[in-house]
């Protein structure tokens, strides 16, 4: 088993996800509550569905994140002029500020995973991972 890619790559999921918890205890944020709110602060405005796409998550999944998003008041739905069934996301100004303070603790985050792999081995991992995840 330990020869196999998809349990390896797990285990190192595992452990990457391990320091990210840790780092953002005290924002009690997930790895795909970052992502969520990093995909609408980058495109305010989007629909729900786009942003499940630009995640690759279902729908169906994707409805208690936002839901907790909006309850803490990081996220605001509003009506699409066009759809009146469907809804833009916006980061509110609380969840604007949270995702500086989030940005940097992301970056540290990532600076220690590198650290421990070494710049050469971050940069091979990361390139060949970037291919995979287009197959």
């Amino acid at each position: 088993m330990k020869s196999s890619l998809g349990y390896t790559l797990r285990r190192a999921q595992v452990s990457v996800f391990r320091d990210f918890f840790d780092a953002f205890t005290e924002f009690e944020v997930s790895p795909g509550q970052y992502s969520v709110l990093t995909v609408i602060e980058h495109n305010p405005g989007l629909s729900q569905t786009q942003v499940c796409e630009a995640l690759g998550i279902q729908k169906a999944n994707f409805v208690s994140v936002l839901d907790l998003l909006v309850k803490r008041g990081w996220v605001s739905r509003k009506p699409t002029p066009n759809d009146r069934r469907s809804h833009s996301l916006f980061l509110t100004d609380f969840g604007r500020l949270l995702m500086r303070k989030l940005h940097r603790i992301a970056a540290e985050h990532e600076q220690r995973v590198a650290k421990h792999l070494g710049s050469e081995a971050y940069r091979l991992i990361f390139k060949s991972l970037q291919i995979l995840a287009s197959i």
